[in-house]
């Protein structure tokens, strides 16, 4: 190759280069491909995207997730008031004595259950051997001025008594009469019956002063004030009986609420730990509002035959006052808060997403949602905070 032949392919070689690498720059600028950075934003955008949350239906099940249908509902409109477990003051007993004495012997203690006529503590009793003696010597006058009476009614027919000896009789029996029926009046207000009264002749000395305390109604022992050898008042309060079968439940009602609250409403009762739970109706809405606590009370006679409602209990008890139909009514347990917002996870065919939600009016169980939330969506009504801990979770591992 001569010289002029190098410096020919010298010169058209960078020109050729030049001229194709022109071409190249001008095609791709006039083409459809998008430029690299454009393509980057695309791919950045997919962090934007609303994150899902996807279990099986075995996960739900055991996560106790329950899916529901949005619709409307009738929200109840509720009162709550704080109240106090009572005994039944309608079967409840103080018991005295009635007679004074010394006590012999004490047969029964707090917590037992008696029933009625069981002996509670035997007495030794002066006064009511005075009584009993009283009683037996008014029945010997009474049978001697019966005697005289018959034998004088007898004598005066016969014309052989006068007529003043014969009313002196009758008058006497009349007398006597009276001091035995008085006598035998008080031995039945102690509490004996009729047909001790009329053993009475027939018990030996010895149980003239003896005298039993003795039940009136069946039930537990709440109060005992008695002691072996305790000299005791007639009127001592000495034993103290409940039928716990039935207690009351009485809630103090404030003023602004008294018109809302009636008798035979239904009240929710829970003990202010949550332990126990019952219903029952109120009986009585007391007339009069208190000096001191300005409320009222509302009572409940609740049924208690196992005997777990105790008196001394504190409960709170909930009525419904009144019922408001809304277009969208959730239980409160679907409503959860993430990130400062108020969410519900909403069913989608991907898989569980958490919606903003603005709430309504709301009761203790439920809450009316006025957005986010449209009729015939399936959302979770219970079990969000297992979605809510389970998105959380993915979230924190996207970010390491």
């Amino acid at each position: 190759m001569n010289t002029y032949d190098r410096m020919t392919r010298a010169i058209v070689r960078p020109l050729l280069a030049f001229l194709i690498l022109s071409v190249v720059a001008l095609t791709g600028c006039g083409g459809d491909e998008p430029p690299p950075a454009d393509t980057h934003e695309e791919a950045g955008g997919d962090h934007d995207e609303t994150p899902v949350v996807r279990m099986s239906p075995e996960a739900l099940a055991e996560f106790d997730i329950e899916v529901a249908t949005a619709g409307p509902g009738a929200l109840h409109l509720m009162l709550t008031f704080p109240g106090e477990v009572k005994v039944n003051q309608d079967h409840f007993a103080h018991i005295v004595p009635r007679v004074s004495g010394v006590v012999h012997s004490v047969d029964k203690s707090v917590g037992d259950r008696v029933r009625a006529g069981d002996v509670l503590a035997d007495i030794d009793s002066r006064e009511l051997a005075d009584l009993k003696a009283m009683y037996l010597a008014n029945l010997e006058r009474m049978a001697i001025a019966a005697s005289n009476y018959r034998r004088e009614e007898t004598l005066y027919g016969k014309k052989i008594s006068s007529e003043q000896e014969y009313l002196e009789a009758r008058q006497a029996l009349a007398e006597a009469r009276i001091a035995l029926r008085s006598v035998r009046q008080k031995l039945l207000a102690l509490g004996f019956s009729e047909a001790y009264v009329d053993a009475l002749p027939e018990q030996p000395e010895h149980a003239l002063v003896h005298y039993e305390l003795t039940a009136p109604i069946s039930g537990v022992v709440v109060e005992k004030h008695v002691s072996q050898g305790e000299a005791l008042n007639a009127d001592t309060d000495a034993f103290a009986i409940a039928d716990l079968r039935t207690v009351w439940v009485d809630l103090n009602v404030f003023q602004k609420d008294l018109d809302f609250v009636r008798e035979g409403q239904q009240v929710a009762l829970v003990t202010t730990g949550g332990q126990l739970r019952g219903e029952g109706v109120i009986s009585y809405v007391r007339p009069i509002v208190g000096e001191e606590t300005r409320t009222a009370i509302a009572r409940i006679v609740l049924p208690n035959p196992d005997g777990r409602w105790r008196p001394g209990l504190f409960v709170n008890g909930t009525i419904t006052v009144d019922a408001v139909e809304v277009p969208m009514l959730v239980p409160k347990s679907a409503v959860i808060t993430m990130g400062g917002e108020t969410v519900i996870f909403v069913e989608t065919p991907e898989g569980f997403v958490a919606r903003p939600v603005t709430l309504g009016r709301e009761n203790e169980t439920h809450v009316e949602i006025t957005s986010g939330l449209e009729p015939g969506e399936r959302y979770v009504a219970r079990g969000g905070f297992a979605l809510k801990a389970e998105l959380e979770k993915d979230q924190l591992g996207d970010e390491h």
